[in-house]
């Protein structure tokens, strides 16, 4: 499946780019609870939680729903894109929260670096973010959406008070692992006592890991959001977006320009009906995170430094390794280089057959060419084979 951003008409003030501390958080928190995702933080996310008091570990586990498969809409409020160019604008996410702020740049595509476009810095405190001032109802159904794991199918605006949603729910996070289930049984049941334990919880991040480690990523991050702001000026939208995924594909067949990313739901944005609202994140790599629910502004979270390999190439090279002759060639090929003449001997194949299996091969940068006067070598490039389980593990969070 895919989401697609078509960009017909678009033009850089459309797109809003932000730096956010709760975004980061959020990735951050996906990291301590998701050790195996992210091999290069493992060291990182288990001496947090070592170290961290008990509290902390148990609200780790509690909410862990809300940064998990699908992340809570709530780290996300209150960071309104810029107006489009000739007026217009959008509702503020979850339901009434501040668009904007005092670092909000109106227009151009750009945001403040630091106090993310309304969400508070961690030294102010999560009870004067954005995610504090969502009603108990906005923030019923943002959360429910959570506990879920999805939004297919399902409806929560009513969640407090119409009974056949509550059951909707109850069946949804039964079917998932804990504690998606107690937490969306707390949701129901204590609703209001549970905004302010989650609150707690995030405002509890900033002394046990999370003020010490924003000081450092947050200039890193605004040159990032500096860079993209750039790159929408200076090549446009579709350059830009194309850049934030190794599977960012553009139109086909003359069709409507458009930028198509692989992933795993359907979503079509339109940002010259709804600006869009890019936020770059450290701690989220491999994820690009792209959040498009009904009435709220598109938000693209996306890491600084896209994976080189997409899903389509790492299911490419595995599958180009399941043909035996093959599989052979390239045994033969990573000993020694060798030439076409030399490898259609020894695989009892016509010099055509080897090319073509060479040239597939070649294609996918898993074979390297050196020449020697009128020959031309053939050798397995053993690092990019190497990473073949890697690319495909980083393709596959994408």
């Amino acid at each position: 499946m895919t989401v697609v951003v078509v960009l017909e008409g678009a033009l850089p003030g459309h797109f809003t780019v932000a730096v956010s501390p709760l975004a980061e958080l959020a990735a951050c928190l996906h990291v301590l609870t998701e050790h195996d995702h992210h091999a290069d933080r493992a060291p990182w996310a288990e001496r947090v939680v070592r170290d961290a008091p008990e509290e902390f570990r148990a609200g780790l586990r509690r909410f862990s729903p809300l940064w998990a498969a699908l992340r809570w809409r709530g780290f996300y409020t209150g960071l309104a894109p810029a107006a489009p160019p000739g007026g217009g604008g959008t509702a503020p996410p979850g339901g009434g929260t501040v668009p904007g702020g005092p670092n909000t740049a109106a227009g151009g595509g750009s945001t403040a670096a630091s106090g993310g476009g309304g969400v508070a810095a961690p030294a102010a405190g999560v009870r004067s973010s954005a995610p504090a001032r969502l009603s108990l109802d906005a923030f019923a159904e943002l959360t429910a959406y959570s506990c879920a794991s999805g939004y297919l199918g399902f409806a929560f605006d009513r969640l407090l008070h119409e009974p056949r949603q509550a059951a909707a729910l109850r069946h949804a996070a039964s079917g998932l692992p804990e504690p998606h289930l107690a937490l969306a049984e707390d949701l129901l049941r204590r609703p209001r006592e549970l905004r302010a334990e989650v609150l707690d919880f995030l405002d509890l991040c900033r002394p046990v890991f999370f003020g010490e480690l924003w000081a450092r990523t947050e200039p890193l991050l605004a040159r990032a959001a500096h860079r993209m702001r750039q790159r929408l000026a200076d090549d446009g939208p579709a350059t830009a977006l194309g850049s934030l995924s190794p599977s960012g594909q553009g139109p086909a067949g003359g069709g409507p320009l458009r930028v198509v990313f692989d992933k795993v739901h359907h979503a079509v944005i339109t940002p010259v009906r709804t600006p869009v609202l890019l936020i770059p994140t450290l701690y989220g790599a491999p994820h690009l995170i792209v959040k498009n629910e009904p009435g709220l502004s598109p938000v693209v979270h996306f890491p600084v430094g896209a994976p080189v390999v997409g899903v389509t190439l790492a299911r490419r090279r595995m599958l180009a390794l399941t043909d035996p002759r093959r599989v052979r060639l390239c045994r033969l090929i990573a000993r020694q280089s060798m030439t076409t003449a030399d490898l259609a001997q020894r695989l009892s194949m016509t010099r055509p057959q080897v090319s073509r299996h060479l040239r597939a091969l070649r294609d996918l940068g898993l074979v390297r060419t050196e020449r020697h006067g009128r020959y031309v070598l053939y050798g397995l490039d053993v690092p990019a084979v190497e990473r073949i389980g890697r690319d495909v593990a980083t393709a596959l969070q994408f």
